[in-house]
């Protein structure tokens, strides 16, 4: 079974990926938290978070957000790598990562 993962950035400006299973349970969900707190401190994303806490779901949504998406468009290997590691991390069959409205949904 594979795995979901939507980035939208707008109506018409979406990016969709169907990972493979094998692809996901290849990576452990340490090893994806890890590159997405490699992603976040290189994007220099910045959260408010009243309680001094980013939650997992905020570091998918800060790192889609400051990579943009003319990343995502223009680095196809590593918008790749954004879904396999959300898939990874966040554990459900699909993700929709909404950008403008800063949620993600499962």
């Amino acid at each position: 079974m594979s795995r979901h993962v939507i980035v939208s950035f707008g109506q018409g400006n979406e990016f969709e990926f169907r990972i493979p299973a094998v692809d996901v349970a290849a990576r452990s969900t340490e090893q994806a938290r890890q590159w997405f707190d490699r992603e976040f401190v290189e994007l220099e994303c910045d959260v408010p978070s009243p309680i001094g806490k980013i939650l997992l779901a905020d570091r998918v949504l800060s790192v889609a957000k400051y990579a943009g998406a003319q990343r995502f468009r223009e680095r196809p290997d590593w918008a790749e790598e954004f879904a396999k590691n959300a898939a990874a991390m966040l554990g459900r069959d699909l993700v929709r990562v909404d950008v403008p409205n800063y949620t993600v949904g499962y």
